[in-house]
């Protein structure tokens, strides 16, 4: 199927942009992990070492990617309420009306090919980036370059640049096979590409050409946006026509049993007789027959709201590893479903 005609003039318009942070030169070819990483790639890839060592010169350190990356004071409460507000607000719902309005086909032939509703595809792209308007513009191989080899003193910080070295040999990798300069890529500060923000090993993995053009394009084609968030979501568990959550409640009279499902990880795993064993109450009624976790979501000082999800649910989290983000991009798409009134 051919690009449709409003996708090939979107592709058309490439405006000149500024980086976010151009960020300092710090000679990363001359840095020993990096050079680590080189004698890695020209094993395993292919690659020249005069290649690599040209390419990464050319790299920028880039400061406001790793003071972006630092925890929040442990100190901020959690409040669902103030994060769900910055999503699910008129801005980002008519803004979803318009993109549902305009990619109805798209949409609808992802959710029969993928089992994915328009809502859920609808809700993560407005989340992510506003149906494109916010997709990040800082150059990818600065920012991802500079979290592999200098994130920030945490916990965690080997694994996560071990992450970011793994995300940097997939940028170099994705731009060699789409002939592309991989410094033309732009993104968010942490290297996340285009309108669904996925990262470059998400984007060799889980992407698909589903405007037909012969080219995957993250960038500027929504339509092949849509189809790569639903083939992700399968890919990362979503099962056609199950449900995702269900409000819950707890039962004040039944002691702190239902603690020990609090915390469990990013997966359904409970029997709903189970959890109800342990005091949480279900005001609708869920299928006895799936599994579910529950979904705790702390609003600072006021009562925290909970439901049970299930595995739907925890599809989404992969996208991004939160409560709070699933159910704002459920919420979201509820809501654009319900302005948009068909």
């Amino acid at each position: 199927m051919a690009a449709e005609p409003a996708q090939r003039a979107a592709k058309a318009r490439k405006p000149a942009v500024a980086a976010d942070d151009a960020g300092e030169f710090a000679s990363f070819a001359q840095w020993r992990e990096v050079s680590a990483f080189i004698d890695d790639m020209v094993a395993r890839h292919g690659y020249s070492r005069a290649e690599l060592e040209g390419t990464l010169s050319k790299v920028r350190f880039v400061d406001s990617a790793i003071q972006l990356m630092k925890p929040a004071p442990a100190s901020k409460p959690k409040n669902w309420a103030a994060y769900r507000a910055r999503f699910v607000e008129p801005v980002r719902i008519n803004a979803g009306v318009s993109f549902w309005n305009e990619h109805a086909d798209a949409l609808q032939r992802a959710e029969e090919q993928f089992g994915v509703p328009a809502e859920i595809i609808v809700g993560i792209l407005g989340v992510e980036t506003v149906y494109g308007r916010n997709t990040g513009n800082f150059r990818v191989m600065d920012a991802i370059t500079t979290l592999a080899f200098a994130y920030p003193d945490t916990p965690t910080r080997q694994a996560r640049m071990d992450y970011f070295r793994g995300e940097l040999a997939n940028t170099l990798l994705f731009a060699r096979d789409s002939g592309i300069d991989p410094f033309s890529l732009r993104g968010s500060y942490a290297g996340a590409v285009g309108w669904p923000q996925f990262m470059p090993g998400s984007i060799r993995r889980y992407a698909v050409d589903f405007d037909g053009d012969g080219r995957i394009d993250l960038r500027n084609s929504p339509v092949d946006a849509i189809g790569s968030i639903a083939n992700f979501l399968v890919q990362h568990g979503w099962k056609r026509g199950e449900p995702t959550v269900f409000p819950a409640a707890l039962d004040a009279s039944s002691g702190s049993g239902w603690e020990m499902f609090l915390n469990q990880g990013l997966q359904a795993k409970f029997r709903l007789d189970e959890i109800r064993a342990a005091g949480v109450q279900t005001p609708v009624e869920p299928p006895s027959d799936m599994l579910f976790g529950l979904v705790d979501l702390q609003n600072g000082a006021a009562p925290t709201e909970y439901w049970l999800g299930a595995n739907n649910f925890f599809a989404i989290t992969q996208y991004n590893r939160s409560f709070f983000y699933a159910m704002s991009v459920i919420d979201l798409g509820r809501a654009v479903r319900t302005a948009r009134g068909i």
